[in-house]
């Protein structure tokens, strides 16, 4: 009697290479499958799939933000006004809130840590503009992000991009501080993460309180970064608070 195959376990991690990239337009099946377990590996953004293309989605929003400036009394025939509608729509599916689409995952390369890097690296300042999910008013600030290589380092723009993915969504800060860490955690292969983003909350600026000089900071340390004094205390003194 023929034995039956070992059945094989699928891992779920990012394989180890001298080189990987996820790059769309080059197989997009494969380019597919990795942003999908990326994404499942960071904490959800609270969404549902609707099934509408980008283009379904400019239209329904063009009705409902005209059906808006109507009942806000605004006089849509006026040339100045006409076109905000769209304009609007265009921006939230295609700029501000191009963080809710996969497709839109940035390309990410990482090479093998042949150098045995195994200090900290550190990008510092990077602009973070994101939406409060709460008013959809514009969350304004700077982002430290740092890491300690294991088998593999990434490109520093694409920190840059990360954070940038994940802030063009409707966001909480302290949300968009862990998907950051998780993400670079799960592509990297690494515990040792850390996020700290300080912002200006516009919903805090422009209505409530309507104070216009306080900020959030938030922090999310991993690993040596939160077990190792010495290692935690460094990276604080990398924070640069804008």
């Amino acid at each position: 009697m023929a034995k039956a195959p070992k059945k094989t376990t699928k891992k779920t991690t990012l394989k180890t290479s001298k080189k990987q990239s996820i790059e769309p337009g080059v197989h997009a099946h494969e380019t597919a499958v990795l942003v999908k377990q990326i994404l499942d590996n960071v904490r959800p953004t609270p969404m549902i799939h609707n099934g509408l293309s980008n283009e379904e989605k400019i239209e329904k929003i063009t009705e409902k933000f005209t059906e808006i400036m109507e009942v806000l009394g605004l006089d849509l025939t006026d040339d100045s006004l006409g076109d905000t509608p769209r304009r609007v729509a265009k921006m939230y599916v295609n700029e501000v809130f191009a963080g809710l689409d996969a497709k839109k995952f940035p390309k990410m390369t990482v090479i093998e840590n042949k150098m045995n890097y195994d200090q900290m690296i550190v990008v510092q300042s990077i602009s973070c503009l994101s939406f409060c999910e709460h008013h959809f008013l514009p969350i304004d600030g700077f982002a430290t992000v740092a890491y300690i290589p294991n088998q593999k380092v990434i490109g520093l723009s694409k920190i840059n991009r990360i954070v940038q993915y994940f802030a063009r969504r409707p966001q909480v800060q302290e949300r968009l501080t862990k998907q950051i860490a998780d993400c670079l955690q799960y592509i990297l292969g690494t515990e040792h993460v850390a996020v700290h983003i300080n912002a200006k909350h516009y919903c805090v600026v422009m209505r409530g309180i309507e104070d216009t000089g306080s900020t959030t900071s938030t922090a999310d340390l991993r690993g040596h970064f939160k077990s190792r004094q010495e290692t935690r205390e460094e990276f604080l003194q990398q924070i640069k608070t804008k």
